[in-house]
């Protein structure tokens, strides 16, 4: 690996608010306005999705780190409920859309509506919205780029469809890329965060597991820290 720079990849959220704190408190503690990439996915699932958010957008605004978000697939979902609820209402609802509402209480009640939509908009606040539209769907630093999902290793980074950074291809997995770049990556639960064929995996489910993972990237190698 040859990253221009040090920096923190914390993996999937999921609404796990003590988490992200903790977290947060361990790169704090040892590190000085660390630059931190976080992989997306930080509603659904979780109980604190509108927590996660507004941690995620006051780091953003302040100067104790150098902060950059992602968008991850369950961002996404969410803001295409938001542009078309009857469409996407279902879907979004089935990988975790629930929780994300109760977060902002909102409850069940005639969900799959314009109601339940405009009722979210209210509680989430057009800064916040407009927040979430912006995030990129890839970083890179050197020869390590960060994404949420994978990416198909015969195309460049940079030429990549939105819907293989957020949602994964399937060659990812399975082939190595030539180009001789690193990608790390969430989206993929695995038991333990791994290293293999240019691959850094560090989703560790921590909306189920209570291990949100962190990579510490730098010329020497990866560092990984749990909760």
């Amino acid at each position: 690996m040859q990253p221009e720079e040090e920096f923190i990849v914390i993996g999937d959220i999921h609404g796990g608010i003590a988490e992200l704190d903790l977290q947060l408190k361990k790169i704090l503690d040892s590190t000085d306005r660390p630059h931190i990439v976080c992989v997306g996915d930080y509603i659904d699932r979780g109980e604190h999705s509108a927590a996660v958010l507004a941690r995620l957008m006051d780091l953003s605004a302040g100067d104790a780190v150098s902060l950059t978000c992602l968008m991850g697939n369950h961002e996404q979902m969410c803001l295409r409920f938001i542009d078309d609820p009857e469409r996407n209402a279902k879907r979004w609802l089935h990988f975790g859309g629930l929780q994300t509402l109760a977060s902002f209480g909102i409850g069940a009640s005639g969900v799959g509506g314009t109601m339940v939509r405009d009722d979210l908009v209210a509680a989430m606040g057009d800064e916040t919205i407009a927040w979430m539209r912006s995030l990129p769907t890839y970083w890179m630093s050197g020869n390590v780029a960060v994404t949420h999902a994978g990416a198909d290793p015969s195309l460049p980074i940079d030429y990549q469809p939105t819907r293989n950074l957020l949602w994964g291809h399937g060659d990812f997995a399975r082939q190595p890329r030539a180009d001789g770049v690193w990608v790390v990556h969430g989206h993929t639960i695995v038991d333990q965060p791994a290293i293999e064929d240019g691959r850094v995996a560090i989703d560790t489910g921590a909306y189920a597991t209570g291990k949100l993972t962190a990579a510490r990237i730098s010329e020497k190698g990866v560092v990984f820290a749990e909760t």
